[in-house]
């Protein structure tokens, strides 16, 4: 839309389509709950279009490597990036709910959903997350919409490719056309997200109410200035040294982030981060292969909510941690939160499981599912944010200049 010579872009409709929801949310509840479904539909054609786009950009970054041996380089810089910012997280995040404290003075209570008991029973160890990692069917993957899944199945893909050469070359155009198109696919999906995400705030606020946040507020404040301080200590510096114009980087992010903010769905902003990280000269073999790697095992903000909430329902359920203990902790959910699923909420199934295996209170969630949505808004946003970072310094990393 132009009014004269002044466009309205994707990114003010959707802050209008917030701003919007939310009043309506607040004033028109029960028109909130009626129009919430449009955010559902939204998220829908959104991850109809995740799958195609991970496997057929993927395999093109991979072809386009210039060889295995370029391939395994640029994975190893990635997993040490990701394993470095998810460690700075949970250090941060375990920090900060020390300090501040924000499950004093609180109680549990004493009703829990039963699907996260059930997921609470799940042992986690290293030997179910390897059995994990390559699906018994693609199509199963695709249809439970496991991005780790997914991700893996399209590097082996792609590295079968490549080892194909000529022979390969019919199957290479195809998933370059397929790349095409759905990013024509993104761009009439997109059109509708200033609808999905009023939905989705309208939808929120009305189920919850604002209400909700002030006997949680604490909670919330301590996960916010956490996250803050994430971004300022570990994002920032790494855009820095990566020599980016950190002010056009997070400019050209707005969108995205802001379609992240709103819906609590990293999924949703992935097509338009990836053509992003590329407009501002992330090569395609490196955005198409760390970004999506990256949706599996560089979710920096679940990761620093999940060290916050599981120490919160600790000292809301009056039980002292030793320091010994808080680490191994966290130890653990170094190893739970790689290939947690990229929709809202599954955060809480791996804090379910995690409450589990050192005794805590699974009632403790009770207290965090009312405000839960909101802190979602921002650890996602994060987790995007944390991606597009980790692409960009493995670019730098690899000799590569952003244009920005």
């Amino acid at each position: 839309m132009k009014i004269k010579n002044f466009e309205i872009g994707l990114t003010a409709w959707i802050f209008i389509a917030l701003i919007f929801g939310l009043g309506l949310g607040i004033w028109f509840p029960e028109i909130a709950h009626t129009i919430k479904p449009l955010r559902t539909v939204f998220l829908n054609g959104v991850k109809c279009i995740i799958a195609p786009l991970i496997f057929s950009s993927i395999v093109m970054g991979i072809n386009s490597s210039g060889g295995v041996k370029n391939l395994g380089r640029l994975g190893f810089r990635a997993l040490v990036w990701f394993e470095l910012a998810t460690t700075l997280a949970l250090a941060i995040g375990l920090f900060f709910v020390n300090w501040l404290r924000p499950g004093d003075g609180l109680t549990v209570g004493h009703q829990i959903d039963p699907l996260l008991a059930q997921a609470a029973q799940n042992k986690m160890s290293l030997a179910g997350f390897l059995e994990h990692l390559l699906p018994h069917n693609f199509i199963d993957a695709v249809a439970k919409g496991d991005v780790l899944q997914i991700v893996i199945f399209s590097v082996i893909f792609g590295i079968a490719l490549l080892m194909a050469g000529e022979k390969g070359k019919p199957v290479l155009n195809f998933c370059d056309g397929l790349s095409h198109v759905m990013f024509k696919f993104t761009e009439l999906i997109m059109k509708m997200a200033p609808i999905g995400v009023g939905a989705a705030m309208a939808g929120s606020v009305a189920e919850h109410g604002l209400s909700v946040l002030l006997p949680m507020a604490k909670l919330v404040g301590t996960l916010y200035f956490a996250l803050l301080v994430f971004v300022l200590l570990v994002l920032i510096p790494g855009l820095v040294w990566a020599k980016v114009n950190i002010k056009a980087f997070l400019k050209e992010l707005r969108p995205s982030l802001a379609l992240a903010f709103a819906t609590t769905s990293s999924e949703s902003a992935y097509p338009g981060a990836l053509q992003s990280l590329e407009k501002m000269g992330v090569p395609n073999r490196i955005a198409s292969f760390v970004l999506p790697l990256g949706y599996s095992f560089n979710l920096d903000g679940s990761t620093l909510y999940l060290a916050i909430a599981s120490i919160f329902i600790a000292q809301a359920a009056h039980i002292e941690l030793t320091i010994s203990s808080q680490l191994s902790m966290m130890l653990m959910l170094m190893l739970t939160t790689k290939g947690v699923a990229a929709v809202p909420r599954a955060s809480l199934v791996v804090l379910s499981a995690t409450l589990a295996a050192f005794g805590l209170p699974l009632e403790g969630i009770v207290l965090i599912m009312g405000v839960d949505e909101f802190m979602d808004m921002a650890r996602t946003s994060v987790n995007l944010l944390g991606n597009c970072v980790a692409t960009t310094v493995v670019s730098r990393w690899e000799g590569e200049k952003l244009n920005i």
